[in-house]
């Protein structure tokens, strides 16, 4: 497929663009995920870029000005990148006319710029704005802060469980515990669990999303919690995006069992465990630009399609419930599509899952017909075996990894 590639640097971001020849007026915005605190700036292609050119979408990524969990960042510099699209254009000897549509697709912490972009308070209140015809959010942090908060309880409740609850927040001895903790709730870290690691696994499951298939299977492998347990022992201030604590587990309920009536056990940790407040007005709405981590309140009038695995535990299945609920009490919830995806792991998609959302979300905003999706705040729905089936596509296509189809098969994902 013949394309024109163009690259830059803007506003301090550096960009990466690309229009097939047969250009169909439509214009893709990329969000790339978390790079960590490198301060070397890297762009991502989209990926589904091969269906995206090879349909006739002209695609734009930003490197984001900074790294960092800077989702302020992330939304100002590629708003900044489609206002430019057609200077660039011009200024590579390819006029073009401005696009008819531009969506904006990210993942993971890009999933949380993709969603937080076509918000309300974001067009308000953005340096830079720009009005996006519809957004396809994966494995986004769609619940925004909430992901810090599900972080923090689950060192909390670690803690608890093996007899070394946290005194304090931070709790600046926790490097030097975290062995111990696992020694005291896993025969083999995360194989093998003890009965109180049996607890833990089941106020995870809990605070990840209810009971639903894959999930179980994920929390014993060590692939997928050693990051996790890496980021323990934060001090609540985000890679210092914001300076004070933002991390609130005050409205966490933990419980160690299905039953969702507290046991004598399950309230007695609740009164006694630590519970972590935020510094006040940590991340205000501000009046000259987003705020300092934006916001994902569900308030949005445009087509959004997600999609998130069901055994993630960087960016958990609980995410697109909270997004649920908030959208559906600001009544933005009719603009919302969720799609479950049978996958253990944070981000494994196969091109077709990605491929069919996107069209889905853009012949929703093109002919008014709503896709299907899945229900995700109905326990008995998410618990059943088959919940994920509907949108899992496990067909090998040139874009997918040797890995993720090993993943599919092990998990036995659906056919």
């Amino acid at each position: 497929m013949e394309t024109d590639r163009w690259s830059g640097i803007l506003n301090g971001a550096g960009y990466r663009v690309e229009v097939p020849r047969n250009w169909n007026g439509r214009l893709v915005l990329y969000a790339h995920g978390y790079e960590g605190l490198n301060p070397a700036l890297t762009i991502s292609d989209p990926p589904i870029r091969r269906h995206l050119i090879q349909t006739g979408y002209a695609w734009a990524a930003s490197t984001f000005s900074k790294n960092g969990y800077d989702v302020r960042a992330g939304i100002e510099d590629t708003n900044t990148l489609a206002q430019a699209f057609n200077a660039i254009a011009a200024q590579n000897n390819r006029p073009l006319p401005p696009p008819a549509r531009t969506y904006i697709v990210g993942a993971s912490m890009g999933g949380h710029v993709a969603a937080a972009a076509v918000e309300r308070e974001t067009l308000e209140t953005a340096v830079n704005k720009f009005r996006y015809n519809g957004a396809m959010s994966m494995c986004g942090v769609v619940g925004d802060t909430e992901l810090f908060n599900y972080m923090a309880a689950y060192q909390l409740a670690a803690q608890y469980l093996a007899g070394l609850p946290a005194a304090s927040f931070p709790d600046n001895d926790f490097i030097n515990k975290k062995d111990e903790v696992k020694d005291n709730l896993w025969r083999i870290f995360p194989l093998l669990p003890k009965d109180e690691g049996k607890k833990l696994s089941d106020a995870i499951m809990n605070l990840t999303g209810g009971a639903r298939p894959v999930a179980a299977d994920s929390f014993r492998l060590k692939p997928l919690q050693d990051p996790i347990w890496a980021r323990f022992g934060s001090d609540g201030t985000i890679d210092g995006i914001v300076s004070n604590n933002i991390i609130d587990t005050t409205g966490i309920v933990y419980q160690l069992d299905g039953d969702p009536a507290l046991s004598d056990e399950e309230r007695l940790m609740n009164a006694t465990i630590l519970h972590v407040r935020p510094t006040t007005d940590v991340n205000p709405r501000r009046t000259d630009g987003l705020r300092w981590i934006p916001k994902v309140n569900g308030q949005f009038d445009v087509p959004v399609v997600t999609l998130h695995t069901l055994g993630d535990l960087a960016v958990p299945f609980s995410m697109q419930q909270i997004y649920k609920r908030r959208a559906a009490v600001n009544g933005s919830d009719q603009w919302l599509v969720q799609r479950a995806i049978r996958s253990p792991g944070h981000c494994d998609f196969t091109a077709a899952e990605q491929i069919e959302a996107f069209e889905a979300m853009v012949n929703w905003e093109q002919l008014g017909v709503r896709p299907a999706g899945d229900e995700v705040l109905n326990p008995g729905v998410v618990a059943n075996p088959d919940y994920g089936c509907s949108f899992t596509r496990n067909t090998k296509g040139p874009d997918d990894s040797s890995t993720l189809d090993v993943l599919r098969k092990i998990f036995r994902s659906c056919s």
